[in-house]
């Protein structure tokens, strides 16, 4: 009898392939080797487990699926001030290269349906991060919700793809919350990070170039947990209504969301 290979030797082994496909030898002379969101490998493996799908059709969905957000990832670095010309353009480029290699994967597999769910998913990615990083949110729910979309909408798009839509919710409250845990701890350490800086146009509009006051960054601070909170309450009710969530992803997810903790409590140990 052949043994399949579990959750944890495919994801290692198609986080393998991944590694090997983006590994552009010229490209990473100039720029960083691309990061690979781990978590949200392991969720596409993860939707696939229970479908009747060979070992090559998942690592196919899977590869491609991660190049994609691979490039979003990429070309989302362009927005750094810091970066000289010549390393913005090889990071246009490689951006471009990512997502070339997810078109020809796609297109030799013939399948032209997922094609289309995944470019929805770019086209919402992209708007959503126009309107975030070019400071276009009404309001802080907007905002709010544009960073869940950026975060959530390739792998939702791939769910509904494979008629699990069940998954959506709890996805896109994971990824959500792990955005904000990054962006709430790059905030404490430096007094700023993208997302905190829209906030605090949104909330003190008045206050666009001074520095913060303390009472304002813990008023920051206080809206941001507020949406962690939610998300955390939506991701553990989800985490009980998903049929066969495997261990490794509990795990994972059991993991972020106990990096946040409660606004409620925090504020009784702050005094």
């Amino acid at each position: 009898m052949i043994k399949l290979p579990d959750i944890r030797q495919k994801f290692s082994d198609i986080k393998l392939q991944v590694e090997q496909r983006v590994n552009h030898p010229y490209l990473l002379k100039y720029i960083e080797v691309p990061e690979i969101d781990q978590d949200k490998l392991l969720v596409l493996l993860s939707i696939m487990e229970r479908l009747e799908l060979s070992y090559n059709e998942l690592e196919n969905y899977a590869t491609t699926t991660m190049l994609v957000q691979i490039a979003l990832d990429t070309h989302e670095l362009i927005s750094n001030e810091t970066v000289d010309e010549k390393n913005r353009q090889l990071t246009v480029l490689a951006g471009d290269y990512y997502s070339g290699l997810y078109y020809k994967l796609l297109a030799d597999s013939e399948d032209n349906f997922m094609i289309k769910e995944l470019s929805k998913g770019i086209k919402e990615v992209n708007e959503h991060k126009i309107s975030v990083y070019r400071n276009e949110s009404r309001g802080i729910d907007e905002l709010m919700t544009s960073v869940k979309r950026i975060e959530s909408s390739l792998i939702t798009r791939f769910s509904n793809y494979f008629k699990v839509d069940l998954w959506n919710e709890l996805i896109a409250n994971l990824f959500f919350m792990k955005r904000l845990l990054r962006e709430e701890n790059q905030f404490i350490n430096s007094g700023s990070s993208r997302l905190f800086d829209r906030l605090k146009d949104i909330n003190f509009p008045h206050n666009k170039h001074s520095v913060i006051t303390s009472e304002e960054k813990r008023e920051l601070l206080f809206i941001c947990g507020q949406y962690l909170d939610n998300s955390k309450q939506t991701i553990v009710k989800g985490m009980n209504q998903l049929p066969f969530l495997n261990d490794m992803l509990e795990e994972r997810i059991t993991s972020i969301v106990n990096e946040h903790e409660p606004i409620a409590k925090t504020l009784v140990e702050e005094g």
